[in-house]
């Protein structure tokens, strides 16, 4: 039973996500649909409880950077047909999609035992990490992108392509990696060794990625971009774990 305390970080958790919700509700500058802010409560709530403002700063930073990256270009990319839907806006399967992986990373810190509580944490940071490298490696390629390429063959194809892949694109992801994985850093959540691993990780799944979308998102009919941004931020979360224990196992 929840100890009803305003020191416990799920009470905590739900009266901050609370307040943000009805805030988001009546501001006319929508970032969610009605049920994409009802999840994204949800995912806050348990964020906020696992690991405590310092998890949840992270994801909102993802959040509201995420957010702001999709809209560049909006009116060029939406005139060449490869915008986000609803104009940027993200339902439930967005949020789900882009924190899963997170969110079990975090919930998986109450049940685990040193070392793995702070593999985990790098786990969580690096699944954001990817994502915000994927969306805006993808965005900014799709804007600004002069030559896209698809990753399998490196042959030119049109910018929003699957699998497509660009030099701004490339350069751009990597610092949105590096930034979240700083703030990671900044807030104690990491070391920065963490935030070498992060970048690392980020790097690798979003070219992976790539290469699923180029070879197999066309072919299989339920494998949704919320399926792959899942796949990706697993990636990214095993590849960011896996370099931070090899690196504390051979120190």
């Amino acid at each position: 039973m929840v100890e009803f305390s305003l020191s416990n970080p799920w009470i905590i958790g739900i009266i901050s996500n609370s307040s943000l919700l009805a805030f988001a509700l009546i501001s006319p500058k929508k970032l969610l649909t009605l049920w994409g802010y009802i999840h994204a409560w949800i995912l806050g709530v348990i964020v906020w409880g696992t690991l405590g403002w310092k998890g949840y700063t992270i994801v909102m930073f993802y959040f509201l950077v995420g957010s702001a990256v999709t809209r560049i270009g909006m009116a060029q990319k939406e005139a060449a047909g490869i915008a986000e839907k609803r104009s940027g806006m993200r339902g439930p399967e967005n949020v789900w999609g882009s924190a899963l992986i997170a969110t079990i990373c975090a919930v998986a810190t109450l049940f685990v035992e040193s070392p793995w509580p702070s593999l985990l944490i790098i786990g969580y940071v690096a699944s954001f990490s990817t994502k915000l490298s994927d969306t805006t490696a993808s965005e900014v390629g799709k804007a600004y992108g002069k030559r896209t390429f698809l990753i399998t063959t490196l042959k030119p194809v049109s910018p929003g392509t699957e699998g497509a892949i660009s030099l701004e694109g490339t350069l751009a992801g990597m610092m949105a990696s590096g930034v979240i994985a700083g703030l990671g850093w900044g807030l104690g959540l990491i070391n920065f060794m963490g935030v070498i691993w992060c970048i690392i990780a980020a790097f690798i799944a979003t070219n992976l990625e790539s290469v699923i979308g180029a070879t197999l998102q066309e072919k299989w009919q339920w494998m949704t971009n919320e399926i792959v941004n899942i796949i990706n931020t697993l990636i990214g979360a095993v590849f960011g774990i896996l370099m931070a224990w090899l690196w504390s196992f051979y120190l």
